[in-house]
């Protein structure tokens, strides 16, 4: 069975994704297909997050997340490779951490 790298990529989402059960949707999702990382909204009203795992399933959860739950209207989607301070966000024995606002 070949080994499949990890990647880490940083996703900022913007729209109606605060109030409207995002995180949890997201946090969900992520666990769903073993993904580990973490999510927190930010005071300008955006969403943040880091999500680190195999490329496919990390590709699948940023497609999720530009859909978002139902009651979510996402109008943008940026994403590029984590940091690695950003990756250190997650808190030590989660797999996925919901951080504070930030």
């Amino acid at each position: 069975m070949p080994i499949v790298a990890e990647i880490s990529k940083h996703i900022v989402v913007r729209g109606r994704v605060q109030g409207v059960g995002y995180r949890a949707f997201v946090e969900r999702a992520a666990l769903q297909v073993g993904l580990g990382g973490w999510i927190r909204n930010r005071r300008d009203g955006s969403v943040e997050a880091v999500f680190i795992g195999a490329p496919e399933q990390v590709d699948l959860l940023i497609a999720t997340c530009r859909k978002g739950p139902f009651v979510a209207r996402v109008t943008e989607l940026e994403q590029r490779d984590a940091r690695v301070e950003e990756i250190n966000l997650q808190r030590q024995g989660e797999v996925f951490s919901v951080l504070p606002t930030l």
